[in-house]
């Protein structure tokens, strides 16, 4: 995790400068830019292993480079914002967004989010075996998930965190987990409300739909959500 590079987007020279100087202190790598443009192209060239993407940004602002990064990636991206309105940060959590945090922040407590997401995504056990969930297939090694059809099997473009979500659902399929529990589950790093889940999965299940898997994550009134086989 120490060589991990983190592409700091954040048009603020003086913010800029002082994440880089604590994610480097860190041990991690830092590749800066200074406008949305300049962002997806350093992280087309440079792969980085986590994005931090401010929201207003000149060019191109940081919801339309998370739109872009997620058309062919599943990255890490924390937004960094300035807007504590809900809105912003369901937007950017509709989209594909890991985490927020808003300004002001303790950059200390930046760094440790950035360095519990490398470790969530990173960290998966080279011993770990793919499990089955009715006609989905959850790769933990791959860090991928598939449905299999009549054209063999088909790969869901997830996210990270949602991901997470079908993977920890996965260890007790038919079980009602509580929004609490997925928030510390999947997103422990950060503080993250129990309606953040709400996006996520909403996001994932539209997916799995998309692909053929309609019914498997299912709405527990009362309680959260379940991860069910079609019967």
């Amino acid at each position: 995790m120490n060589s991990a590079l983190v592409l700091v987007a954040e048009d603020e020279p003086d913010i800029s400068d002082i994440i880089v100087t604590y994610l480097e202190r860190a041990g991690l790598r830092t590749i800066t830019a200074c406008d949305g443009v300049l962002a997806l192209n350093h992280y087309r060239q440079l792969k980085p292993d986590i994005v931090l993407l401010d929201i207003k940004m000149p060019k191109q602002d940081g919801i339309e480079v998370l739109r872009q990064i997620r058309q062919n990636a599943d990255t890490p991206v924390i937004m960094i914002t300035a807007m504590a309105e809900d809105i912003e940060k369901i937007s950017a959590l509709r989209l594909g967004a890991d985490d927020y945090v808003v300004k002001p922040f303790n950059t200390l407590e930046l760094v440790e989010r950035v360095k519990a997401v490398l470790r969530r995504t990173q960290g998966q056990s080279n011993m770990a075996r793919p499990i089955n969930v009715g006609a989905l297939i959850i790769d933990i090694v791959a860090h991928a998930v598939f449905v299999r059809n009549e054209q063999g099997r088909q790969t869901i473009a997830l996210t990270h965190t949602e991901f997470s979500l079908i993977a920890h659902m996965a260890n007790m399929p038919q079980r009602a987990f509580s929004r609490s529990e997925l928030v510390d589950a999947c997103l422990p790093e950060g503080d993250a409300l129990e309606r953040t889940i709400d996006s996520h999965v909403s996001n994932a299940r539209r997916k799995l739909e998309q692909a053929g898997a309609k019914g498997y994550l299912e709405t527990v009134r009362g309680v959260g959500y379940r991860l069910e086989p079609l019967r």
